[in-house]
């Protein structure tokens, strides 16, 4: 896994191969970083990363200057391994061990992007659960957008809050806003 830019930009990371992860792919990342870029200054958005995984995520949004940035994974071994990593490169991503739902169910943390890139097998009903608990929670800013990666094979236009969706190969970015019913 790569950085692809910013102030890390080719900046290899390497995660232990015991992780239970999937990697979003660079094609992927570069293409969800490069709609976002024409929507927000990385500088002042607050960021929640679910399901974080490896943190890759993450690290882009930091080496692009986003200086809130949040992290939640149950995990301990992925968590450790975000800390490790935001350690390293001097990174301001805090880390929460948590079940992604029940962390959604208790929060008050207000973000302007929050990305979940949660296990692909998920059932549709996982997968609603999550802008369910955001927009019902007002996790998001006004001007904020919800996306969840998931796989071509998951059709998730018909939820609440769905605005649009882009493909990558396998990978599919759904995009959740507050103005949409």
């Amino acid at each position: 896994m790569r950085i692809i830019s910013g102030i890390y930009k080719r900046r290899k990371i390497t995660a232990p191969k015991n992780l239970p992860v999937r990697p979003t792919t660079d094609m992927a990342k570069e293409s969800l970083f490069n709609i976002l870029n024409n929507l927000y200054y990385f500088e002042d958005v607050a960021v929640l990363d679910l399901f974080a995984g490896t943190g890759n995520i993450s690290y882009e949004f930091a080496s692009r200057g986003t200086q809130n940035i949040i992290c939640v994974d149950q995990n301990f071994n992925c968590v450790k391994f975000i800390n490790k990593t935001a350690e390293m490169f001097e990174m301001p991503i805090q880390t929460i061990k948590s079940d992604v739902f029940k962390f959604l169910e208790k929060t008050t943390i207000k973000s302007d992007i929050i990305f979940a890139d949660p296990p692909y097998n998920f059932t549709f009903e996982q997968f609603s659960a999550i802008p369910d608990l955001v927009f019902s929670n007002k996790l998001i800013t006004e001007s904020g957008l919800l996306i969840i990666e998931h796989s071509k094979h998951t059709n998730l236009s018909k939820l609440h809050h769905f605005s649009y969706s882009k493909s990558y190969g396998g990978n599919v970015f759904s995009f959740f806003e507050t103005n949409k019913t």
